[in-house]
């Protein structure tokens, strides 16, 4: 049996914020935009509200970067750039990978890939030019 939520006024401010934002923010982010609007909500409330978006496919987690899980509301298929030097999380437009390399990616593992992410990292322009200086 399928478990109905009621409305949620913070719950949609909390998806509000990760769609109007492409910051691929942490759950802390999000607690600080939102606590001005809502004095009342927690911490815990937006955690527990990112995870059942992230079940529901709703967001995705692109991992943690700098010690804390981030987010992200666009789902269809990109790639990121993570900056190794300032933690800044950037979306690349890459067209979606060759099946090839899914059904290879499949065979390598003795299953079947159902979904991707592909991620690079590195040291961002703006973090190469302060260090070049």
């Amino acid at each position: 049996m399928e478990h109905t939520r009621k409305h949620s006024r913070k719950r949609d401010a909390i998806l509000d914020c990760m769609r109007s934002t492409t910051c691929h923010p942490s759950a802390e982010w999000v607690y600080q935009q939102l606590k001005p609007v809502f004095p009342d909500i927690s911490l815990g409330t937006v955690y527990r509200n990112l995870a059942m978006f992230k079940a529901n496919g709703t967001i995705q987690s692109i991992g943690v970067v700098g010690g804390l899980e981030r987010y992200d509301a666009e789902v269809a298929p990109h790639a990121h750039f993570i900056c190794t030097c300032c933690g800044s999380v950037t979306d690349l437009p890459l067209a979606a990978l060759e099946p090839t390399v899914l059904e290879e990616a499949g065979r390598l593992a003795h299953g079947t890939v159902s979904s991707y992410q592909l991620q690079f990292t590195g040291c961002c322009a703006r973090c190469s030019e302060e260090k070049s200086q």
